[in-house]
């Protein structure tokens, strides 16, 4: 029995983890013997992972990584990490050399900071496998490229790779290890190859898999809102993180207010940037306005009751939460940026717009004005359906 092994950061709730255990439960009884190793050791959604998978994980911590508990949790896996496996002169160069090329490209972000260190101070095993599969980015791609003894290696991106911080002095050619390189979409692919164009050949495009008829079953079933507001509701899904703007979407709410709109905008997911924009809401006079609901087991009951999908965000690879809110046949609107445009023939089945509070702000004023052309979106992009069945025998092709 051929053995693939998936690495993964975390198991967090996020659209990337969501797709990597539809892969999972796609691939049970397949006929290999399947495998995961989370670099962090932790991850609420773990227990949603298919029985059948092996984790290799000796100890999970089932907590969030954005709670308080997970936070501490996170805190001493890296402590471990800067420990375990020796070099610690080499990990605090690579540290600080990491620190001087993200500066040199903008604001250094910590997570891509100690992802090298983090791969480093990871377990090690012995066992060899037939396909190892980098789920992710950063920690994951480094790990399995230079700890993972496999026949053959493949690595996923599901980020616009040059506006998320990542440099190819921190990669120190990680990539070049790999066999085959998925991109989760066009723009994502394009984005990689932007920055390493040597490996278009080896570069291919993998879309995420979704459990379409699973979803729209979710979004009849109990949940949802439950504050009784009988306004317009417009939803936003994503962490609460600077890459979503969500100080754009408060300046947008707060123009729609002045304007006389009666609409209330209520976030799912949770984030480092929680305590700065409860403040800015609070500055603004937002607080029954926008409302961050945090993260949720079951989002989709939320797409299915409101009134209009907002998704302005600063970049994307690909986002899962336009996916989800097609598959549930909300009307979208979106900003015009890397990953939101190839999910969104504009005007079609949805509407793009400048990353600006006044243009979100007009886009969903004039949405909200007409029933009819917002029907008439969701209808269409609920009919959106992307071929799937091939994805998989991309992957499983590298066995052969």
């Amino acid at each position: 029995m051929k053995k693939i092994l998936f690495t993964v950061n975390t198991l967090g709730r996020a659209g990337a983890e969501t797709a990597l255990l539809e892969l999972l439960r796609r691939l049970e009884g397949c006929g290999y013997e399947i495998s995961l190793y989370v670099i962090m050791g932790q991850g609420e959604m773990v227990g949603k992972l298919p029985a059948y998978v092996r984790l290799l994980n000796p100890a999970f911590d089932a907590h969030s990584v954005l709670s308080r508990r997970g936070k501490w949790r996170m805190g001493k896996t890296v402590c471990r990490a800067f420990f375990r496996n020796g070099g610690l002169c080499g990990k605090l160069c690579q540290v600080g050399a990491n620190y001087r090329s993200m500066k040199k490209r903008g604001k250094p972000q910590m997570d891509k900071l100690l992802w090298r260190m983090v791969s480093e101070g990871a377990l090690r095993f012995e066992e060899r496998f037939d396909l190892a599969v980098a789920w992710l980015e950063g920690a994951s791609a480094y790990y399995v490229a230079d700890h993972v003894k496999a026949a053959k290696k493949c690595g996923f991106i599901h980020i616009d790779y040059e506006s998320a911080g990542y440099t190819r002095e921190m990669d120190r050619g990680c990539w070049d290890r790999f066999d085959r390189i998925f991109a989760v979409s066009e723009e994502a692919r394009s984005h990689f190859l932007a920055v390493y164009p040597e490996y278009a050949s080896r570069t291919g495009v993998f879309h995420n898999l979704l459990d379409r008829e699973g979803i729209r079953r979710k979004g009849q079933g109990r949940g949802g809102f439950d504050d009784g507001y009988e306004g317009m509701r417009l939803l936003t899904v994503g962490r609460l993180t600077y890459q979503k703007a969500y100080d754009v979407a408060i300046d947008a709410m707060k123009r729609l207010k002045d304007a006389g709109q009666r609409a209330r905008w209520y976030v799912l997911g949770e984030g480092d940037q929680r305590k700065t924009l409860e403040r800015k809401i609070a500055a603004l006079g937002l607080k029954d306005d926008f409302v961050l609901l945090g993260a949720v087991e079951d989002p989709y009951p939320y797409y299915a009751q409101t009134d209009l999908y907002i998704h302005a965000t600063r970049f994307e690879g690909k986002s899962i939460a336009i996916q989800e809110a097609q598959i549930l046949g909300c009307a979208v609107i979106a900003s015009d940026c890397n990953g939101n445009r190839e999910q969104i023939v504009d005007g079609e089945d949805g509407i793009l717009c400048q990353l600006t509070p006044e243009a979100v702000a007009d886009s969903i004023a004039a949405l909200l004005a007409d029933g009819d052309r917002r029907m008439a979106l969701g209808r269409a992009a609920e009919r959106k359906n992307e071929g799937q069945d091939q994805e998989l025998q991309q992957l499983l092709a590298l066995l052969t």
